[in-house]
């Protein structure tokens, strides 16, 4: 029977679609400090519980062949140890992302699926087919081929666009063409990718990881994601279950709330107007929150705001500027924010919003300009910088807004030079206040993020507790 008759038979028989992964990292330091034998020893002990805890709520394994790589000859003998423990009906998923050419891909796949016993292994599909030719030759065995990555910065390329489509939906069109023992990878914390691949490779089985600590939810994930028979996306889990105190419990709560996403599944939730359209705004909203959290423009502390208030969290958008993933996704949300107003000229306010707006001029094609706070005495005397003609419309961009203090000077200043100000687009609001103080003015704002919205998905990725969350809430309602 081959990998994905194998699969499909564990999913009914199990009723799950849950793949663990055996990930034994230890940093140079802690090597150095324990030994390496008392780290091989660990992992083994590691591994062999989560495997015997976990296997009744699996339909797979999947080892992270880089983290026995880096253990020497003793990490490889872990991982023939941890294969042999695996019980003989669950199926062994390598994590290789191997992709070359001629003998060396030929090489990877004997290793992989010769001397390791491998049932399944990911590969990256970039050198196009005949990379991939030496592992689709082994018929029985299942392939699962890069399209969509959970990683923040997989938009850089993989979003580009080609002919008017994504290039990870192009590439989802030709790998699930080649063979029938071919997956595809596609985020499970990127539900508008989901939804898309889906559309275009109906049948095809998905591998799924960024569930728990990268920021999908494995039910969204099979609503979005699942075959019209409810199954076909294998959710894949290492640190929600290896870092889990009861790796059982873990695992089996985790399949069943996969169970409720696949009952929720079905064709009416692939519709142009169900949930791929829904999710667009939301898929970039997680997408931006796990940005922010992973660049450290969000922080947890005691920290003292310009107002001399004192705040148990700081957001510094300027921080984005070094990730340039990051902020293309920051452009991206102005982009959608922008579309539900009417402007000639993006006015971005100085200085942390500046670089956004760049960025947002760049995804929209829209020219930019900025007032001058304070104006100059020397140089030009220019109160705004940039080309305009009074009587076009200026649509207001800043980082984020807690008052509207900051942004009275920059509409004073454009409105004085006969621009019409009557929109603003943030990234982020904080309280309320802001949005009362832009209605003084007359003008709207529209906010791409509350800051609510960034402190429920730090509880979901573990990084607060449900009491932090609700002190961090009603510090929020009372700005």
């Amino acid at each position: 029977m081959d990998f994905f008759s194998r699969l499909d038979e564990l999913v009914d028989r199990k009723n799950s679609c849950l793949c663990v992964g055996l990930d034994p990292y230890f940093d140079r330091k802690i090597i150095e400090e324990k030994g390496l034998s008392a780290c091989l020893a660990s992992a083994r002990e590691t591994n062999l519980r989560i495997i015997e805890a976990t296997s009744p709520y699996v339909v797979c394994f999947k080892p992270n062949i880089a983290f026995y790589e880096a253990l020497g000859s003793g990490g490889m003998d872990l991982l023939r140890t941890s294969i042999e423990a695996i019980p003989d009906d669950i199926p062994i998923l390598i994590d290789a992302k191997r992709g070359d050419i001629g003998s060396t891909a030929r090489a990877y796949a004997d290793a992989l699926f010769g001397d390791l016993g491998a049932d399944a292994v990911t590969l990256s599909p970039y050198l196009g087919r005949e990379s991939i030719e030496p592992f689709l030759e082994r018929e029985e065995k299942g392939l699962f081929l890069l399209c969509r990555t959970s990683n923040p910065g997989a938009g850089i390329f993989q979003d580009l666009n080609v002919d008017g489509e994504p290039l990870y939906v192009r590439v989802a069109k030709e790998v699930s063409s080649w063979a029938k023992n071919t997956g595809i990878v596609v985020a499970g914390n990127d539900l508008e990718a989901l939804a898309a691949v889906r559309a275009v490779a109906p049948k095809a089985w998905f591998l799924s990881p960024g569930i728990g600590a990268q920021g999908g939810r494995a039910e969204e994930a099979l609503r979005a994601g699942a075959r019209d028979d409810k199954s076909g996306v294998l959710v894949v889990a290492a640190r929600a279950v290896a870092g889990a105190g009861d790796p059982a419990e873990a695992a089996r709560a985790l399949r069943d709330e996969i169970n409720r996403g696949r009952a929720a599944a079905g064709p009416e939730s692939k519709t142009p107007t169900g949930w791929t359209r829904r999710s667009e705004k939301d898929g970039l909203k997680e997408k931006l929150v796990n940005a922010l959290i992973a660049t450290g423009c969000f922080r947890l502390g005691d920290f003292t705001l310009k107002s001399g208030k004192k705040s148990p969290f700081y957001i510094d958008l300027r921080r984005l500027i070094s990730d340039p993933a990051a902020l293309t996704l920051a452009g991206r949300a102005y982009a959608m924010l922008a579309k539900e107003c009417i402007f000639d000229r993006l006015a971005g306010i100085p200085a942390a919003a500046l670089p956004l707006a760049t960025a947002a001029g760049l995804a929209l094609e829209t020219p930019m300009i900025w007032p001058r706070m304070p104006v100059k005495d020397h140089g030009t005397g220019n109160r705004v910088e940039g080309a305009y003609s009074p009587g076009e419309r200026a649509l207001l961009l800043d980082d984020l807004i807690t008052t509207g203090l900051s942004k009275r000077e920059a509409v004073e200043i454009l409105r004085a030079e006969g621009l019409v100000v009557e929109d603003l687009v943030v990234l982020v609001e904080r309280g309320k206040a802001g949005r009362s103080d832009m209605e003084g003015l007359g003008v709207r704002l529209h906010a791409f993020l509350h800051i609510r919205e960034i402190v429920a998905t730090l509880e979901r990725l573990g990084l607060i507790d449900s009491e932090t969350r609700g002190k961090l809430e009603r510090y929020v309602e009372e700005e």
